[in-house]
């Protein structure tokens, strides 16, 4: 039986440059709730986990009801800036797409895992014409947060792939450890917003420095396993 290999990439800090609209929201929903907004390295390191998770390590003294609005605000800052007039969609990271096309030519199955919300993911997607490239899509609307293996477990059973075949790629430690929690294994990314060393302490086999490295990686890693 041929195994099936799927390299599932987190989103935001790994396939795009997503902070500063990330950040800017943030600070607007702390300000429209009469809170003093978070540093932008505060909010940096809680990217990767979903809205609700994400609000109640900045502002955990909130109520539960006040995290909610401020959730609540946070989305609606969010969808603002995406979608005002003249808005561009978030970058992708330079190497990104010719890592996808090589994953592709090598018969890798391509899948995401973010903490966005499906629209957002879909927006994003298709705004850079890569939509079709992923047969499993998977978000924080339907999942708990990362580091829990809903997502990865989700992706790997759509994909018909296999936890021991699949590597997840990400920037954060919430990535490396939900790769982990789901027997798959863990790539960190040099580009994103967790430091290596963190990434390494979660559980990730290798730090990636470029996204152009991913293919030979990835070969590496299904080659020991």
């Amino acid at each position: 039986m041929t195994l099936r290999r799927l390299a599932l990439f987190d989103c935001d800090g790994t396939l795009a440059d997503s902070q500063h609209e990330i950040v800017a929201a943030m600070a607007q929903a702390f300000a429209e709730c009469g809170l003093a907004p978070p540093t932008a390295l505060a909010t940096r390191q809680i990217i990767g986990l979903s809205v609700d998770k994400a609000v109640a390590v900045l502002a955990p003294g909130l109520a539960e009801d006040a995290q909610e609005q401020l959730g609540d605000a946070y989305r609606d800052a969010y969808f603002a800036h995406r979608t005002a007039a003249g808005a561009r969609p978030e970058p992708l990271y330079d190497g990104i797409v010719e890592a996808l096309d090589a994953l592709t030519e090598a018969g890798w199955l391509l899948g995401v895992a973010t903490g966005k919300s499906q629209r957002g993911l879909v927006r994003l997607l298709t705004a850079h014409g890569l939509i079709d490239r992923f047969v499993t899509l998977q978000t924080a609307d339907f999942h708990p947060s990362k580091p829990h293996p809903s997502m990865a477990r989700a992706a790997i059973r759509e994909s018909k792939a296999q936890a021991e075949t699949t590597v997840v790629i990400g920037d954060t430690g919430y990535d490396m450890a939900m790769a982990r929690s789901a027997g798959a294994m863990a790539l960190g990314v040099a580009w994103g917003y967790h430091p290596a060393d963190e990434l390494l302490r979660t559980g990730a086999a290798r730090v990636a420095d470029h996204p152009t490295d991913l293919p030979d990686i990835l070969e590496t890693m299904v080659m020991l396993r």
